[in-house]
């Protein structure tokens, strides 16, 4: 399945009756200096049916000061959240957001990660639907049946760890990192968020942000082919590591490989912050 679904393509799956899809719309909206403005907008309108999904509360797990300010849930705990929403073997999910993807990308991917492949990006977000002609909204909050994930079956080795990125850490040709943050803050200028700035040794960059056109829709995928085979330079995709500060915007950058036909990727969860949390890592500014 292409990860990628446009306004069109969605109205028309939700106006379908024969046969019905099994759909599940999950609205990602969040905001990272205000924790419940995602979840306000939800409730004054969302797509018809959508079930919200928080950052916070269901695309993460608990702190524990050493692995980064958004750590993966544990499978088991994200597996009961995918079957409170009504997650089904045949479901196909469709996630948005209104950031270009920021949070609907960790969506994706968590999804994938957990063995369930139908799942599609909606492209351009909520701009895209609110622009949409004959496109509907709901303010009434979504309650569906509890699903059935007894089909998850987690790919645990997409996942590296603190240990692990540091084992390999002078091993270019098993893994090279890809940062998504923005460039000041990959050398190491302007950090508000993380204590401490810079980046990891080895690592090269890629501003996730440049994976979006102007109006704020994903590039064609020989555009972004073309960008990460440059960046790449013939490394093996699946030495590829990605990174950012917390887990959550590597994910577009994972999402936007797979667009440009690069699958293999992993990812480093815990990212910036769980590695900056360690004062005798070595850092890079």
């Amino acid at each position: 399945m292409f990860p990628l679904i446009s306004a069109p393509e969605l109205l028309s799956l939700i106006a379908r009756t024969d046969p019905a899809p099994e759909l599940l719309i999950l609205d990602a909206r969040f905001s990272l200096a205000d924790t419940g403005a995602g979840e306000r907008a939800y409730l004054e309108g969302h797509l018809p049916g959508a079930v919200y999904a928080h950052l916070d509360r269901d695309l993460s797990g608990p702190k524990t000061g050493l692995n980064g300010r958004h750590p993966l849930p544990a499978p088991e705990a994200f597996a009961q959240t995918l079957r409170a929403w009504g997650l089904r073997p045949a479901t196909q999910v469709v996630v948005y957001d209104d950031a270009g993807g920021m949070f609907a990308a960790r969506a994706w991917w968590m999804l994938r990660w957990m063995g369930h492949d139908a799942v599609q990006v909606l492209d351009g977000g909520w701009r895209a639907w609110a622009g949409l002609s004959g496109a509907s909204l709901s303010t009434a909050p979504t309650h569906r049946p509890a699903g059935d994930t007894s089909h998850l079956k987690p790919h645990l080795d997409w996942v590296l760890s603190t240990d692990d990125v540091l084992a390999h850490l002078d091993q270019p040709e098993r893994m090279q990192l890809i940062d998504a943050r923005a460039p000041d803050r990959f050398r190491g200028e302007n950090e508000t968020i993380d204590p401490v700035g810079g980046h990891i040794p080895g690592a090269i960059n890629r501003f996730f942000q440049l994976n979006l056109d102007a109006q704020g829709a994903w590039r064609p995928a020989n555009e972004l082919r073309q960008a990460f085979d440059a960046l790449l330079d013939g490394r093996d995709t699946r030495s590829v590591v990605h990174q950012c500060g917390s887990g959550v915007t590597a994910c577009h950058n994972l999402l936007a490989m797979e667009i440009a036909g690069l699958p293999g990727s992993r990812l480093y969860a815990g990212s910036w912050s769980a590695w900056c949390a360690i004062p005798e890592h070595p850092m890079s500014r």
